[in-house]
């Protein structure tokens, strides 16, 4: 951060020429990506790094673009390799490094950085190559148009005498040392061993674009040098399936994800709360007039309200046919969580409905329990210290849903709470379903088919009325995969019901790799809960007496 502020300029604007200054948010992003690991060595490149890939997802106007276009300048020129731990405490002396800018002595008008005992040292890449990447060169020239100033206009001109309309030589004279475009449209450079990968608007790359394989392939050049890609992207449509969101829904422990959305409970159709949205959003950013956000935002909504939001209110909303408002799903978490366990302690014995939506080999497997006055939660299953969620995906277990674990895990909760009543979704799973109900109760264990329409719709009509339902007492555990799940459903229309005149609906999946299992689960589990409050299941239990 030192390092950039001393070398690098703002780019354009009243204050063009100015040292530049990375903002709070940028200097977040900038702390965590750079984050070393303990067990770091020198001449480590990557894997000295905990983070190997990165994400900064951000409203538009944060100024992503400038602050990509600084750690640009960093990566070229700058010490960004790391070199060991200091012994001692030391200023940093930029001329250590090939830079005659004076940085770390008196001729200096910035104060010098002084490493502190065990801190990191850093040297800089000696042949680097960083491609900055879009769909097409117009999504790039927001990041190549703010470095170009960047470098001519400040100290790094003196170390990088000559900036190009395509690429960027570095001083070290070597021919692939280079900052260069690389988009869909002129791939021939793709492919190369490059130090560093900057990627532009990843939330409109996608399979039918071939820009997710251009990812991939990125990434290889960067593997094979010891580099690391980054993303800049507004949040993404759920519905498009781009590669921002591939990132960004990734379990990977060496994916940063850089997103602070504003709260769930602000409505972004109510301008009093837009405004809330705005002032959280641009915090950091100065420069941003709020009042021509929300005339921007206003005039973009009346042609595509989930488009502003997802542009100027930094939330990861779907376009036209998504099923749930994800904000009204954020807004119904339970006080007190603690990430992937039920934020609310559901006590042993306690009563509960039940939701299963299984699959053989393709989708997922979900268990869902809901409690009779309405927390819908993610239970987990196994012996104390190697819990495991009731959620299953093929990929985990060589391919096929692990029906001895799902047994399992059905014997575990039926142990641990009172099933009163669970529904149960029996394609490929009818015999297992059975031996359910003959261990637990026939009128518990219920088979309830998802493929029909009325029914469905008619189930998926009371669960989004009681979460948008601001007096419903509904509430859930906030699970991550349930989140995923939830935004990944969209409508699918079917026939009108003959009686009531009412065109009904089903939800599905966007792509194939976009799942929705413990939506429907979370569902069932509902229907359950309700159909077994309406038979009784709150009224006081007769006493039960046995002779021996």
């Amino acid at each position: 951060m030192d390092w950039i502020n001393a070398h690098c300029v703002i780019p354009e604007g009243d204050n063009a020429g100015a040292p530049f200054v990375p903002t709070l948010d940028h200097r977040v992003w900038l702390a965590n990506w750079y984050e070393v690991r303990t067990a770091a060595k020198p001449g480590e490149r990557n894997v000295a790094f905990r983070y190997r890939t990165g994400q900064w997802m951000a409203a538009q106007k944060v100024g992503k673009s400038p602050g990509v276009a600084a750690e640009t300048c960093a990566e070229f020129v700058g010490p960004t390799l790391f070199d060991g731990r200091a012994e001692e405490e030391r200023a940093f002396l930029c001329s250590d490094i090939g830079c005659s800018c004076g940085w770390g002595t008196d001729k200096s008008d910035f104060a010098p950085h002084v490493f502190e005992i065990g801190e990191p040292l850093g040297r800089p890449w000696s042949t680097p190559r960083i491609q900055l990447a879009a769909v097409v060169e117009d999504q790039v020239e927001n990041t190549w148009g703010a470095l170009i100033p960047m470098i001519d206009d400040g100290p790094l001109a003196n170390l990088i005498p000559k900036t190009g309309e395509a690429f960027i030589r570095h001083p070290n004279k070597n021919r692939d040392s280079r900052v260069e475009i690389v988009t869909s449209k002129a791939d021939g450079k793709l492919g190369a061993r490059i130090s560093a990968g900057r990627c532009d608007e990843t939330g409109l790359w996608t399979d039918s674009n071939k820009m997710k394989k251009f990812m991939r392939t990125l990434r290889r050049g960067a593997a094979g040098m010891g580099g690391r890609v980054s993303e800049s992207t507004n949040p993404y449509d759920p519905s498009e399936s781009s590669q921002a969101q591939e990132t960004h829904e990734s379990k990977r422990a060496d994916v940063y994800k850089h997103h602070f959305p504003p709260p769930a409970h602000l409505r972004f159709d109510l301008k009093k709360d837009r405004n809330d949205i705005f002032r959280w959003n641009y915090a950091s950013s100065s420069w941003v007039d709020i009042r021509s956000i929300e005339a921007e935002s206003s005039a973009l909504a009346e042609l595509n309200a989930a488009e502003a939001e997802r542009f100027f209110g930094n939330r990861i909303v779907a376009g036209s046919g998504s099923w749930m408002d994800i904000g009204k799903w954020q807004a119904r978490v339970a006080d007190g969580k603690d990430g992937r366990r039920p934020t609310v302690f559901v006590s042993p014995r306690t009563r509960v409905a039940l939701g299963f939506d299984g699959s053989d080999n393709n989708d997922h497997t979900a268990i869902q329990l809901e409690t009779l006055d309405f927390h819908s939660f993610t239970p987990i299953y196994g012996a104390a210290g190697s819990e495991r969620p009731t959620y299953w995906n093929p990929a985990d277990w060589n391919g096929r849903v692990p029906r001895a674990e799902v047994n399992a895990a059905i014997d575990h909760l039926a142990s641990e709470f009172e099933i009163v009543r669970a529904y149960c979704d029996p394609m490929f799973w009818e015999t297992e379903i059975d031996s359910w109900a003959q261990k637990y109760g026939e009128s518990k264990f219920i088979k309830w088919a998802t493929n029909r329409p009325t029914q469905m719709h008619a189930s998926l009509e009371r669960f989004r009325t009681d979460v948008y339902n601001q007096d419903s007492t509904f509430s859930h555990d906030g699970d991550a995969d349930t989140l995923v799940h939830m935004r990944n459903a969209i409508v699918r229309a079917r026939d009108v019901n003959k009686l009531t005149g009412v065109r009904q609906y089903i939800i599905g999946k966007p792509a194939d790799h976009q799942k929705i299992d413990k939506t429907m689960s979370a569902v069932l589990a509902h229907e359950a809960a309700a159909d077994a409050i309406a038979d009784g299941a709150n009224s006081a239990s007769k006493v039960s007496l046995v002779y021996y």
